[in-house]
């Protein structure tokens, strides 16, 4: 019977070293490398970033306070102290996310309060979302019309 034991394990272990092909692994490492000496690259020679989000001028904007909690929700209300949105309406979960966002920010840079921050459109179109407590922007590019829809509609 331990003949039988020692077998397999003599079988598993071949089979465990198999699972992954040796130049799968190689190759796994030496893009990593790749990558690592592009961005070192890039930062020795100051190139300039691209792909980043070109400022434009603001065009609108609007103060909000994010209210809320993770079990029933977030709101948004304006100055005048009015709901606008809640998290848990259709398509506004969006809400909830950045939420989150603001709030571990504020956490990280030990943040007290609950300041607004500002929806903003900008002359490009796009929406911006500013935290001046923290100096946190987002700008809601590539995250889905519905989910850029919660805040873009705030502004209209």
């Amino acid at each position: 019977m331990q003949s039988t034991t020692s077998s397999l394990a003599n079988q598993m272990k071949h089979r465990d070293r198999e699972m992954v092909p040796r130049f799968l692994v190689v190759s796994m490492f030496a893009l990593m490398a790749a990558a690592l000496a592009l961005v070192a690259f890039a930062q020795a020679t100051n190139r300039p970033l691209e792909g980043v989000h070109a400022v434009t001028p603001i065009v609108q904007e609007l103060s909000v306070t994010l209210e809320g909690t993770r079990s029933t929700g977030v709101a948004v209300i304006d100055e005048d102290g009015r709901q606008l949105a809640h998290s848990t309406e259709d398509k506004r979960g969006f809400i909830d996310v950045i939420w989150v966002s603001v709030m571990r920010e504020r956490t990280v840079q030990r943040v007290e309060g609950n300041a607004p921050i500002r929806i903003t459109r900008q002359e490009s179109g796009h929406i911006v979302l500013i935290d001046d407590s923290t100096g946190w922007s987002i700008a809601l590019i590539g995250y889905g019309k519905d989910n850029v829809a919660a805040f873009a509609d705030l502004l209209s």
